[in-house]
This record gives C-alpha cells, sequence and structure tokens, in this order.
C-alpha cells in the first residue's frame, strides 16, 4: 500500500478530528455544503442541457465538417493542419466532442504523428470556452457576459496556433 492510497482517508479523518477539536458540527455543515451544491447544479442544469444538445447537433448534422472544408485554404496560409481543424471547432464548444475527435485523430493518423502531436498540444493548451462560461456564469447567475466570450475564444486561437507552431518547432 503507498501513500496515495491514504491521502483522501487521512484528509476525511483530519477534518473530523479538526471539527471536533474546534467543536464544528462537521456533519450539519457536510449538509449545508451539499445542499448548496444541489441548488447550484439545478440552476445550471438548463444551460447544460442546451449545451450538449446544441453539441449534438453540430455533429450530426456535418456543419462541423462544412465549416472546416471551408477554412483549410485559411489554414494552408497559416500552416496550421487542416487535419485538426474540426477539433479546434469543437474545442471551445465541448470537451467530450473534442475527446471524440481527438481519438478519430489517434485513429486515422496515430499518436505519435505530427497530426496526433498537435492535436494532443492543442487539448492541453485550451479551454472549452462555451461549457465553462456557461457553467460558472450560470451558477452566479450573470447573464451578461461582456468582452469574456470574445477573449476567451482569442485566448482559444492563440492555443490552435501556438499548438501548431511548438508542435513543428519543438517535436518534429
Amino acid at each position: 500500500m503507498n501513500f496515495g492510497d491514504l491521502v483522501i482517508p487521512l484528509m476525511v479523518g483530519f477534518i473530523l478530528f479538526y471539527g471536533f477539536f474546534k467543536r464544528i458540527p462537521v456533519f450539519s455543515c457536510f449538509v449545508e455544503g451539499a445542499k448548496e451544491g444541489l441548488s447550484s447544479a439545478v440552476s445550471i442544469l438548463p444551460t447544460l442541457c442546451a449545451l450538449c444538445l446544441a453539441v449534438g447537433m453540430i455533429r450530426s448534422s456535418g456543419v462541423l465538417e462544412v465549416l472546416a472544408d471551408a477554412v483549410t485554404p485559411v489554414c494552408h496560409a497559416l500552416h496550421f493542419l487542416p487535419e485538426v481543424l474540426p477539433l479546434a471547432l469543437m474545442r471551445p464548444i465541448s470537451g467530450s466532442g473534442a475527446l471524440a475527435l481527438l481519438e478519430d485523430l489517434f485513429a486515422q493518423y496515430g499518436a505519435d504523428s505530427l497530426i496526433g502531436k498537435t492535436a494532443s498540444v492543442l487539448m492541453g493548451s485550451t479551454e472549452t470556452t462555451f461549457y465553462t462560461i456557461a457553467v460558472y456564469y450560470g451558477a452566479v447567475q450573470i447573464t451578461n457576459s461582456r468582452h469574456t466570450v470574445v477573449c476567451a475564444l482569442l485566448a482559444d486561437l492563440a492555443g490552435f496556433l501556438l499548438s501548431n507552431f511548438f508542435t513543428r518547432l519543438l517535436l518534429t
């Protein structure tokens, strides 16, 4: 048995011991926190349902492929691998959808190919922008995201372009 197997039980034991020592009603605090967590989950559920529906529609309608084909000339001009473009378009919308596309790229080109390496760096250096904004802004009832979406998408674009650049520079 290693230390990693004991981390969670030790942490729970520490919390219980600390609560007992400070005379804090640990169970009541736990129930109150669970209640708040449940109300947060209920408040963001409609947003998550809408996002899941949109991702399903995008994947099954073929819009992603049409959009990727339309942007392919720009990819060639920027020396961006067009095979990774559907992943780059899906990543801001859905982590699980992007992961499915990543697995498809690995199956088709291999994980150690330039495309596989670029896709891996892209996945690690970008965020599921719309999911993150929907969850966190929905949890605190922020309805006006102002410049958040634009700035986050610009950061994703930088991640897309730089993943391609640095993969070619460092891993080929």
